[in-house]
């Protein structure tokens, strides 16, 4: 049982608070409600990671009044879709790391570079597509996974998949990211032991459909091994990675 709750209950069977009292504190310890948003501040002792901030669709104010929260329970903060300007305001906070290129925004840290485990390597079809890889990237670093990126590999200049196959092998879990019609996942799929995510970016032309057939190349490819995540959905992808890899690597 976490110390703090233990204390409560105790003061609570000493008689020095009330039963109304005790649940009030506890409810407290286990929720941070804000009026716009009730944190999840006891998320990673349930699922092993705290809960993450997803800043799109929220004012300045209300991502700050959340980490702000995060950060007087002692939780590292790791945010998505962060502009410059929120991480500007957040480096008050201290130890703020911004990711401009993929818009991510760590505040503290759950694991030290020494303490990541495994390998989790990001591919990408083509430049066009690191914004999303990136998110992936950083999302599995904090995490946890050690992290290699291998970018500008897709079919349309395949010998440059072969020429970084054997660093490609070396991955516990391999993210594919690629727009266009998301070929790549399938071909690596075909030539590596592991697990691939095929994560689908937004990149292309009309018939594209904003990362709709690329999506759907991915998920109806013949290669076995395939799991794949929504559009764009980078965050998604290296979280997935993470949990892989460090499940593997604890093995």
């Amino acid at each position: 049982m976490n110390t703090a709750i233990s204390k409560i209950l105790e003061m609570l069977a000493q008689n020095k608070i009330g039963a109304d009292e005790a649940e009030k504190r506890i409810s407290a310890f286990y929720h941070g409600d804000l009026g716009f948003a009730d944190i999840d501040l006891q998320r990673e002792s349930r699922t092993a990671y705290p809960e993450v901030v997803y800043c799109a669709g929220k004012t300045h104010e209300q991502s700050l009044s959340i980490m702000k929260k995060m950060r007087e329970h002692g939780l590292p903060v790791f945010a998505t879709k962060a502009d410059k300007e929120l991480a500007e305001q957040a480096a008050v906070f201290g130890e703020t790391v911004y990711h401009e290129l993929s818009r991510t925004l760590s505040i503290g840290r759950l694991y030290t570079e020494a303490e990541r485990e495994g390998l989790v390597v990001v591919t990408t079809a083509g430049t066009s597509d690191l914004n999303v890889a990136w998110e992936a990237a950083r999302t599995a670093e904090f995490f946890g996974s050690n992290v290699r990126m291998i970018n500008d590999i897709g079919v349309a200049g395949i010998h440059r998949l072969f020429n970084r196959l054997d660093e490609i092998r070396a991955a516990r879990v391999i993210i594919a990211c690629a727009g266009m019609e998301g070929a790549l996942a399938g071909v690596i799929a075909g030539l590596v032991a592991a697990p691939v995510i095929a994560l689908p970016t937004s990149v292309g032309y009309g018939a594209s459909f904003g990362g709709l057939s690329a999506l759907l190349g991915m998920l109806t490819s013949c290669a076995p091994g395939i799991s794949v995540v929504n559009i764009n959905n980078g965050f998604g992808a290296g979280y997935q990675a993470n949990l892989i890899n460090r499940v593997k690597h604890s093995n």
